[in-house]
Formats: structure tokens, C-alpha cells, sequence
């Protein structure tokens, strides 16, 4: 299908990024599952 917008793809390529990191454990999650953690990071 493709995307319409470039910010799409942005945001899209940096949630992909984001989600890496927190499961290689590269970002600190301080007792916080991955999800709680993911989430705290997009608000």
C-alpha cells in the first residue's frame, strides 16, 4: 500500500526503532514491561 505523508514513515521508522532498543535492553525499563515502557516513551 505505501504512505501517504512522510511524518507517517517517520513515526512509523522511530516506534520500530523504539521497540528495538527497549527489547535489546539499551533503554532502562526500571522494573516496567516493555509495553508500559513503549507506551511512556510515545506520550
Amino acid at each position: 500500500m505505501g504512505f501517504k505523508a512522510f511524518h507517517s514513515v517517520a513515526a512509523t521508522i522511530a516506534g520500530i526503532a523504539a521497540a528495538h532498543m527497549i527489547r535489546e535492553g539499551q533503554i532502562a525499563a526500571n522494573g516496567t514491561t516493555a509495553f508500559q515502557t513503549f507506551a511512556a516513551l510515545a506520550a
